[in-house]
């Protein structure tokens, strides 16, 4: 599975509606709403790279009021899940 971490510029008086949306499409797992620099931030899981290209300009970026993406893939997840089993490899319970 290949994670990709989408940082979204969207028109600010429309951020609810985008959020919604982006939430709703496919291959999306979360969308936050955040601040700083960018409005959104949305976490898209995908089976291959080539697919990461249907699903961010493909379908994020078409979406009304979506004026920018900036995307990270990530090479290793972790996570609090993986960190409590790797400490517990080899405990006797």
């Amino acid at each position: 599975m290949i994670t990709a971490i989408v940082l979204i510029k969207t028109s600010v008086d429309r951020i609810p509606e985008i959020a919604e949306r982006i939430a709703a499409l496919e291959n999306v797992s979360e969308v936050f709403s955040v601040t700083g620099t960018y409005d959104l931030i949305a976490m898209v899981r995908v089976a291959r790279h080539e697919d990461l290209a249907e699903v961010i300009p493909g379908r994020i970026s078409k979406i009304p009021g979506v004026q920018g993406t900036d995307t990270h893939v990530a090479f290793r997840t972790y996570s609090q899940h993986d960190l409590e089993a790797a400490f517990a490899i080899g405990l006797d319970s």
